[in-house]
């Protein structure tokens, strides 16, 4: 309910201070029109879940700047990286205002949860931090790039590259607007490849951001793009002898990760299975980061 940086830090230490925070959230409206007459149980719960989040980013925050200024101050670090790490610092800071930025749109009117647009906002950062470390990391690991890789295969790599990272926020889209629950048989939707009420809003771009049929057939087309094209990418990579482990888990992760997006679509979307769907996203954004980071220019 409240933003506190720095205080949030620790949880409510008495009774009082946990009657104060529910009070808070019996006057929003998802108290009202989901959860009217939650006990204090209850809401423990629900805060629980939220504070462990917090709580975590900002562990994750301090876990990654004490050590970046003891390496700095000792010169540890080569100096090349220190911007870069700086700013990864940085990007980290504004995710965490980010993510209060799309709590605070489930305190709206007639809200009852985080508005979709913000939510993406806030996974979209956190794949760009992730990129952005992993893309670091690789560099320390292997500072020298292939000599005169294959053009063909660093495009694929590229395309691929850019489709995942399309696909994923399309994915927080279908999560952010519960369009998981419909339309729950494939490759048809409701009997149709193009379900027919596409195009039903006006203008049409609110189609891609407020249609829930829009938002699934999106994410089914982006996904099926992006598994088309990883297994391109794997085939020419293997094939030219281009980081050869790399573009063998790119093409495992982008089959699983595919199997596992239609089974959570026909299992009406469990979370166990939903969680594993997202945690596969991230690993093949990392297979496909790995076989492109050798490809990059010098």
């Amino acid at each position: 309910m409240e933003w506190a940086p720095i205080m949030g830090a620790l949880p409510p230490m008495s009774e009082a201070e946990w009657q104060r925070l529910f009070a808070l959230y019996q006057q929003i409206p998802q108290y009202e029109l989901l959860n009217k007459g939650m006990g204090l149980d209850g809401f423990k719960h629900i805060f629980l879940l939220e504070y462990l989040h917090r709580l975590w980013g900002r562990l994750i925050g301090l876990a990654f700047l004490l050590p970046l200024l003891g390496f700095i101050a000792i010169g540890a670090i080569p100096r090349r990286f220190v911007p870069r790490l700086l700013l990864l610092f940085v990007i980290g800071g504004l995710q965490g205002a980010v993510g209060w930025f799309m709590v605070a749109s489930g305190f709206l009117a007639d809200s009852v949860a985080v508005e979709p647009a913000r939510l993406v906002a806030h996974l979209m950062l956190a794949l760009l931090l992730y990129g952005v470390l992993l893309w670091t990391a690789l560099g320390v690991l292997h500072p020298t790039p292939l000599h005169h890789p294959p053009a063909s295969v660093r495009r694929w790599s590229l395309a691929t590259v850019a489709l995942i990272c399309l696909t994923i926020p399309a994915g927080g889209f279908v999560a952010g607007l519960h369009a998981g629950l419909d339309y729950n048989t494939f490759p048809l939707m409701a009997g149709h490849w193009v379900p027919e009420s596409y195009a039903q809003l006006t203008p049409f771009w609110r189609n891609a951001l407020e249609n829930i049929a829009a938002v699934q057939f999106d994410h089914r087309l982006l996904a099926t793009l992006t598994l088309i094209v990883a297994l391109i990418t794997a085939i020419s990579g293997l094939r030219r002898g281009v980081a050869p482990a790399a573009m063998a888990l790119l093409a495992c992760a982008a089959l699983l990760q595919y199997a596992l997006g239609v089974v959570v679509l026909l299992h009406v979307v469990p979370i166990p299975e939903a969680v594993a769907h997202q945690g596969m996203a991230m690993l093949l954004l990392t297979a496909a980061l790995i076989a492109l980071h050798p490809q990059r220019r010098p």
